[in-house]
């Protein structure tokens, strides 16, 4: 034996090196654990800032032009007030009285068209010699606007614009200044006043989170009124020094937001938090971090800042990093499962094999034990082939039922075509006795006429049919731009012979510009046409009889309201009102689906169709339709 050679390890010493190892696999695995959940973490906070600086640049952009819509319609109206002969001869002769009063009243009418906050005329000492709000206590009148650097521009012959806090009625507004000539020589400065303080509003009433801040990093215009006239840093002394001698914003409190961090992302989006102090008493608390993105407008030099809440992108972020920890405790808990299970039948065959070497009279026992389990694989085999079985019979029910939803879909449909056809073959078979009696009559030109709308309601007839195939595939339907009055005029067409023959009164309200909806006309007519002719059967048996049509528009939506005079809605019909195969009517004069496939149409516009009762008697029926903007009315 060789005497170089190491002793063997005793079992204790194994077992301390096998739980060295043990527990230094366990701590590079649960590293590994932690970096994933941490890359999870990191990568799903980026991806959703991400979206978050995509979805404000689109903003940003919306709200620059928005801006700049505002002010360039003002650019040239200062420049025009030297048209006026009366400004230019005031401006020659500053005490005529008559010069004075006309020129007054001419700027306030001049302001009142352009809508403008003030417009007034100065001269080359900065004097005001006429303002539009010369009746007002607060006239401009008199004042000197000299140390205005918009003023100052003017004199040195540039277009002044500036930004600031009037001085006489502390109200804030953009100034455009020009100087007036005549033959070369300036004779003084005209000068319009516009108040942003609209456009403000519209920001503060939305949910987006924007400012605007000047050259020198001064907010004067934001969502969040307690940041408005609030710095977005500290300004040094020569820029306060500036902004005194400016009278810019006059006697506001310029304090620095108190940020707590900034991090650039790129793209000059930045990651910021603020201090907030709630009372004076109470100590200060950081508020989440938002997300800043910066677009420069010249030449004024402003600075547009829309900022994005982060608590969603980091709410998605620890969701995702949380469902990680979750997956991974998952297959630690099955890695764990299966080594106790491995251990469990190593250990179990361990222990047959001693129960085998000390017990040979065991083996009947054994043999016993493995036919139950054979008879238990069988047993197994048959639940297989019985579950198999079931799963097959399922699919097939399953199928069945589609199919049987298909045909149900179907005959909704076909209902609809049969009761939707009946109100122009009625029509149809009106006018074409109208025409035998125009013909008859020898009244040729009426009977042409005649004939063409019957013409136009066959192709009414065919396109009606054509509906199927639109039911039949809801999601092919393609929304587009619809005139609400020319809806309304074509759906009358098909009603107007009963509202003579019935002699029911019949009122229009529209407002006076054309109003355009989002839907598909030739359904909405469709729809209008059923509630025409169920508010003329409701009003068979009353003494007055009036069909009003009328349309209001809101900021989003379109409202058609068709009320009739009848006996109104009880409580009964009400509940039941918009389901299938319910008919008030008498056996035979109506299958109960015009209501419910007028619901469905609306429904599938993004609308919604209402009934209610009247105040003065009868039911009115409310269509509510998405109004179309600027750009789906060209589409």
């Amino acid at each position: 034996m060789n005497s170089s050679s190491k002793p063997p390890l005793s079992w204790r010493q194994r077992l301390s090196q096998r739980s060295g190892r043990e527990t230094l696999a366990w701590g590079v695995v649960l590293a590994a654990c932690l970096a994933t959940v941490w890359l999870v973490y990191f990568w799903t906070e980026r991806i959703a800032i991400g979206k978050l600086q995509a979805s404000g640049a689109q903003r940003l952009e919306v709200y620059v032009s928005s801006l700049e819509n505002a002010l360039e319609k003002y650019d040239f109206l200062p420049k025009t007030l030297e048209l006026n002969r009366d400004v230019i001869r005031l401006l020659q002769h500053p005490e005529d009285p008559v010069l004075v009063d006309t020129v007054n009243h001419y700027l306030e009418q001049m302001n009142a068209q352009a809508k403008s906050s003030t417009i007034f005329i100065s001269n080359l000492d900065g004097n005001t010699r006429a303002a539009s709000n010369w009746q007002g206590p607060d006239s401009f009148i008199g004042d000197n606007i000299s140390f205005r650097p918009y003023a100052q521009d003017a004199l040195r012959g540039t277009p002044g614009r500036f930004y600031g806090v009037g001085t006489t009625r502390l109200e804030p507004g953009y100034f455009f200044a020009h100087g007036i000539y005549q033959n070369g020589h300036m004779l003084g400065l005209a000068t319009v006043k516009v108040n942003l303080e609209n456009l403000e509003k519209r920001w503060v009433q939305g949910a987006d989170k924007v400012m605007l801040a000047d050259e020198h990093g001064v907010i004067f215009l934001s969502s969040m009124p307690d940041w408005k006239y609030r710095t977005l840093a500290p300004l040094s002394p020569a820029i306060v020094e500036e902004l005194n001698r400016t009278r810019q914003y006059y006697s506001k409190q310029l304090e620095p937001i108190p940020f707590v961090s900034d991090r650039q992302l790129g793209n000059g989006a930045r990651v910021i938090s603020v201090r907030e102090q709630e009372h004076p008493d109470t100590p200060p608390k950081t508020s989440s971090s938002v997300m800043t993105q910066i677009k420069l407008k010249s030449p004024q030099g402003w600075t547009f800042i829309y900022l994005s809440d982060l608590a969603q992108a980091k709410a998605s972020a620890r969701a995702a990093a949380a469902f990680s920890c979750v997956l991974l405790g998952f297959f630690m808990l099955l890695f764990f499962y299966l080594r106790q299970r491995r251990a469990a039948v190593a250990q179990k065959l361990r222990a047959r094999e001693d129960l085998q070497h000390a017990y040979d009279n065991l083996e009947a026992m054994v043999e016993e034990r493995t036919s139950e389990l054979n008879a238990m694989t069988q047993s197994l085999s048959q639940e297989i082939d019985v579950r198999s079985k079931a799963e097959q019979k399922l699919h097939i029910t399953q199928n069945e039922l589609f199919q049987a939803g298909k045909m149900a879909v179907l005959g909704q449909m076909s209902a609809s075509i049969t009761h939707e056809l009946n109100q122009p073959l009625t029509a149809l078979r009106t006018m074409s006795d109208n025409a035998v009696i125009l013909l008859e009559r020898g009244r040729l030109d009426d009977a042409r006429r005649n004939l063409a709308k019957i013409s136009q309601i066959a192709a009414r007839m065919g396109t009606i049919t054509g509906q199927l195939k639109i039911f039949a595939r809801k999601s092919t339907t393609s929304l587009t731009s619809v005139s609400i009055p020319t809806a309304i005029s074509n759906a009358l067409f098909l009603v107007e012979r009963r509202l003579q023959v019935e002699n029911v009164r019949f009122t229009l309200q529209l407002p006076p510009e054309d109003i355009f909806a989002m839907c598909e006309s030739n359904r909405l007519e469709q729809v209008l046409v059923n509630l025409y002719a169920n508010a003329l059967d409701a009003m068979n048996g009353s003494d007055v009889r009036s069909l009003r049509v009328a349309v209001e528009c809101t900021p989003e939506h379109v409202l058609i309201h068709v009320a009739d005079t009848g006996p109104g809605l009880s409580t009964e019909v009400y509940e039941h009102l918009f389901e299938p195969f319910f008919t008030t009517k008498p056996q035979g004069l109506g299958l109960g689906l015009g209501l419910a496939i007028s619901e469905q149409i609306t429904r599938q516009f993004g609308g919604v169709l209402r009934a209610e009762n009247a105040p003065g008697g009868g039911a009115v029926f409310t269509i509510e339709l998405q109004i179309a903007t600027q750009e789906e009315k060209h589409v």
